[in-house]
């Protein structure tokens, strides 16, 4: 009778297997894509969850909001997903990618390495908005797009574009550019940005160009007008000097080995006339390693400011434009984040963050953290990454306020106007604003670049006028100074 039984069993349960694969071929019912994504569902990357989260084909190189889409970069390709609802929208085989331009007139830029030419995609549809053939290297911003061409070695041509147009606003010409000058944003002479663990570097998205840039060509440094296209400054820097463009100025940064230490001075030059406009002494721009006082690496700051040591320890943030001092640190105090607005950095007690409002003396608000707290300022919020236990919390700018607050080991990788994406791994999850907390404040002028010392967001031009205005006629008719 137990043989029976267990054979009919069997029988019973080949019958119902053979009767579900029937269903399912002709369509009437297929429980197995639920059942396989049961199976492969992989645990909440955060604690409260994400309003949706996907596992993406490769490991995410970078992560940008675009408008409504998500653009993510992997090593050989580039896929788009919807912000609302995580969906692939799109994918590409590319080897780079970059976003341009702001929430509602953003292009993906896509091409191959040691390939000339990219490709200009819309962000929601994939569809190609504009094709180039000739230009070896691409530079990204919120409000331009910039592209290099060369018919030789030593004859190159720079072109700007609006980040949806379809013709050049200037050309410039350069005498050839660097061999490192390939693929999307390769190195300018500017500043280096302050780096977070847990926080990925280009989490705020694309900048608005700064006034002027600095192309490195054969041991010089061509400065060009991002306005006009005018090639103002072609300079050569002495034996024992960097160039850095920043706010708007050529910094001519002198280390001299003197007594077992290095002595800094910064000349600040005007653009248009080579003069000097500002100078200060003493002030280490960390530019330099120990080794004879060789300055290797671009000066620390963000968009129109500079960070420095002063001959005493403290760290301070210079106004690159005028060379004012924005912020000096307390003995023990280190900044962990700045922008032209705000400087964030952790209490010489070790147990809590502060925002500070630049060039007053107004603290915008404190945050209990740790130690190892990192921090970014990014147009719509400001992320705080604590460990032990690990935390995410994106803040209101001025205020504060918890925008978002999570319980989670992945990283940030990109904020928006109304959220954030975060990510460990394949897995990458979107984090709605108010979820947890409040509204963030959107910056005037779609994030527009600010700037420094002003008493808010963008400033009174919403940040479209340079640092002091400069770009910007005067309707007085002065002068600018």
């Amino acid at each position: 009778m137990c043989g029976v039984a267990k054979g009919s069993v069997r029988v019973g349960v080949a019958l119902g297997l053979a009767v579900v694969v029937a269903l399912a071929a002709t369509g009437v019912w297929n429980p197995f894509p639920g059942l396989w994504d049961w199976v492969d569902r992989s645990e909440p990357i955060s604690e409260p969850d994400v309003v949706w989260q996907q596992r993406v084909g490769g490991t995410p190189r970078s992560v940008t909001i675009a408008g409504d889409a998500v653009v993510v970069e992997q090593r050989t390709r580039v896929e788009a997903r919807s912000l609302a609802t995580g969906a692939q929208l799109w994918e590409r085989k590319a080897d780079w990618a970059a976003v341009a331009g702001g929430d509602r007139d953003s292009v993906v830029a896509v091409g191959k390495l040691l390939v000339k030419g990219y490709e200009l995609l819309d962000p929601t549809t994939g569809v190609t908005r504009r094709r180039d053939d000739d230009a070896v290297a691409v530079w990204t911003y919120r409000n331009l797009l910039l592209d290099a061409r060369c018919t030789d070695a030593t004859d190159c041509t720079l072109s700007a574009w609006d980040p949806r147009g379809t013709a050049p606003l200037w050309t410039a010409f350069l005498p050839g550019v660097h061999s490192g000058l390939l693929a999307d944003n390769p190195g300018l002479r500017g500043t280096r940005r302050l780096t977070a663990t847990r926080i990925e570097d280009g989490v705020a998205g694309a900048e608005a160009a700064p006034p002027l840039l600095g192309f490195p060509v054969d041991g010089r440094v061509h400065v060009v007008d991002t306005a006009t296209g005018r090639v103002l400054q072609n300079v050569e820097p002495a034996r024992d000097e960097r160039l850095s463009v920043v706010g708007g100025r050529l910094l001519r940064i002198a280390a001299r080995s003197q007594d077992g230490t290095c002595y800094f001075a910064i000349s600040a030059r005007d653009s248009g006339t080579g003069q000097e406009a500002w100078q200060r002494a003493g002030i280490n721009l960390r530019t330099a390693d120990s080794a004879g006082c060789v300055q290797r690496e671009d000066p620390q700051g963000a968009r129109n400011v500079l960070i420095g040591v002063a001959p005493d320890g403290r760290e301070a943030v210079i106004d690159g434009y005028d060379g004012r001092l924005l912020w000096v640190g307390d003995s023990g105090t280190k900044l962990i984040a700045v922008d032209d607005r705000l400087a964030v950095f952790r209490a010489a007690d070790k147990r809590s963050v502060i925002a500070r409002e630049l060039g007053t003396e107004k603290v915008l608000w404190t945050r209990p953290a740790s130690g190892k707290a990192g921090a970014a300022l990014t147009p719509y919020a400001a992320v705080v990454a604590d460990e032990k236990p690990s935390r995410l919390a994106a803040l209101d700018l001025r205020s504060g306020r918890e925008l978002a607050v999570l319980r989670t080991s992945a990283n940030a990788l990109a904020v928006g106007s109304q959220g954030m994406i975060i990510g460990e791994g394949r897995e990458i999850g979107y984090v709605r604003f108010g979820a947890t907390g409040g509204s963030p404040t959107r910056p005037p002028g779609d994030g527009g670049n600010p700037g420094p010392g002003g008493t808010g967001p963008g400033g009174s031009n919403n940040g479209d006028c340079g640092p002091k205005g400069e770009l910007c006629p005067d309707p007085d008719g002065g002068k600018d100074g």
